[in-house]
């Protein structure tokens, strides 16, 4: 049987792709033909929700306008909705669907093009089709669009994660939640296709959580995905376009990092992190405070602890998903041996229907940290409303008998120049150890976020609470050889007051 009998809702979709190239005079790679088979076996068994991630300039964008065509080649009364970052986008790939529905051999039998011209538009288009819709058959939005109301067979979400829309917590946020509201535009069995490649260690894509921003599964968890990298280690996946010389020549051009996201597909920032968390060593151990003999010590991992420093930077109203500063109070310990241990950050909570005071709850909270750590002291930062906060924490340290020194400091350096000073050194020096409680904090995604210029930054307020308790370190020369006083698991003979690097 000839092509020409063969009925175009037949066709295949690899078929309809070639055909396609063939009219326009080029060959179909290979990495086309993957992706033609793999949507095609997708949509034959059903299967709803999809993912495809494919390197920057493999076409993929094009081949998702040519499975359009050929679904509504297949049923002219399916209406499909194209989501990306911003409305220009999206209407690219209308126009390049009405571009294959006008001009591939195969459509072109279907007579789909409506012969009124306000059907056949720039955002959106109706084809010739049997049913009286309220929905066009194809329509374009951004994802900042009001799309309450619509309904579609198939939502299209094309590169709707780009540095716009992802480059801060909050934006990342609220892409999330605008993209939860597909569900309430597909119909029924409805298919859901990403396309797109990663901008952000804490893409969409992602196929384990972020335990660090609330995740507990993925957020396209359950989604098909097809992954495909330019290079599988060995040679390039397209090599009459991609060479590998092309590939090198482009990640000096790009960086690494940007490379590594958009051609290789890994989540990484596109831009270099200047406080790496790969950085940080983790542990998982416990402290192990005990008295014996008239001593005390305290242990983290069989190591001997030999101080401590406590940094809380008070804020009211719950930081998060807007621009309030979150309130934060961290420990960290300092071995024998000279190692910096970041043992915990604890975002301070307070609910706000509760009876008592917000800074009532917060002291409560800071308290039952500093019980909980064994802190001889700890530093609070009074600028602005911290100011009559160290009083509150003496009255309730003294309520609940719990011993520790309240020390006031206000701080007049930038923020930015703080953090910097803090962490550099250790982190280039692999000095600094993080319990793993931390990674279910924001504070690791604060430090891939950081920046010094405070560009693309969002909340830094964990950043600051540990670069306080680093800067308030004493300097130590030696380890002591005498031993701890009574209850005192640091050691020494008796108080001693040193100087700090910690200049506010």
């Amino acid at each position: 049987m000839t092509p020409e009998k063969i009925k175009p809702e037949d066709f295949g979709f690899p078929e309809f792709v070639w055909a396609w190239n063939d009219h326009q005079k080029m060959a179909t790679p290979r990495v086309h033909k993957k992706i033609a088979r793999w949507l095609e076996r997708r949509r034959k068994i059903r299967d709803r929700h999809l993912l495809l991630m494919a390197f920057r300039g493999c076409g993929k964008s094009t081949l998702v306008g040519l499975f359009c065509a050929w679904l509504l080649t297949r049923d002219p009364n399916l209406r499909i909705m194209v989501l990306a970052a911003d409305l220009d986008l999206a209407k690219k790939m209308v126009r390049t669907v009405k571009r294959i529905i006008e001009r591939h051999p195969i459509v072109r039998r279907k007579r789909l093009k409506p012969e009124r011209i306000e059907l056949w538009g720039a955002e959106e288009f109706t084809v010739n089709r049997t049913l009286e819709l309220r929905d066009p058959s194809m329509l374009a939005r951004g994802i900042d669009s009001n799309i309450t109301g619509s309904r579609a067979e198939v939502v299209i979400c094309d590169d709707v994660e780009v540095p716009n829309t992802c480059d801060t917590a909050p934006k990342r946020a609220a892409l999330r939640e605008t993209l939860a509201e597909i569900d309430y535009i597909l119909v029924p069995g409805g298919l859901q296709l990403y396309v797109g490649t990663p901008h952000t260690y804490y893409t969409i894509y992602a196929d384990v959580p972020r335990a660090e921003i609330g995740e507990r599964t993925p957020f396209l968890s359950g989604f098909s995905r097809l992954k495909i990298p330019v290079s599988d280690g060995k040679e390039s996946v397209w090599p009459e376009r991609f060479s590998e010389k092309t590939l090198e020549s482009m990640e000096k051009r790009t960086g690494a990092n940007k490379f590594r996201s958009q051609m290789m597909l890994e989540p990484v920032p596109l831009t270099d992190v200047r406080l790496d968390p790969r950085h940080l060593r983790r542990y998982e151990g416990e402290l192990e405070y005990r008295e014996a003999g008239a001593q005390a010590t305290l242990t983290l991992d069989g190591r001997r602890l030999v101080s401590a420093s406590c940094w809380w930077d008070p804020a009211f109203g719950r930081g998060g998903e807007g621009k309030a500063d979150h309130s934060v109070i961290a420990a960290v310990f300092t071995d024998d041996k000279g190692g910096h241990c970041l043992h915990r950050v604890r975002y301070l909570k307070p609910d706000p229907i509760a009876d008592e005071a917000e800074a009532t709850q917060q002291v409560q909270e800071v308290v039952e940290f500093i019980r909980e750590c064994h802190l001889p002291s700890v530093f609070v930062e009074k600028n602005g409303i911290g100011a009559f906060l160290p009083g509150l924490l003496r009255q309730a340290l003294a309520q609940a008998k719990v011993p520790c020194a309240v020390i006031p400091k206000t701080s007049h350096r930038a923020k930015d120049l703080r953090i910097a000073e803090a962490f550099e050194v250790v982190l280039a020096a692999r000095a600094l150890s993080a319990h793993a409680s931390v990674w279910n904090t924001p504070f690791i995604q604060e430090m891939r976020d950081w920046r010094p210029d405070g560009r693309g930054k969002s909340h830094d307020d964990g950043l600051d609470a540990v670069a306080g308790c680093l800067l308030s370190e004493p300097v130590r020369l030696g380890v002591t050889t005498r031993p701890p006083r009574s209850g005192e698991w640091r050691g020494g003979g008796g108080p001693v007051e040193a100087a700090t690097d910690f200049d506010p």
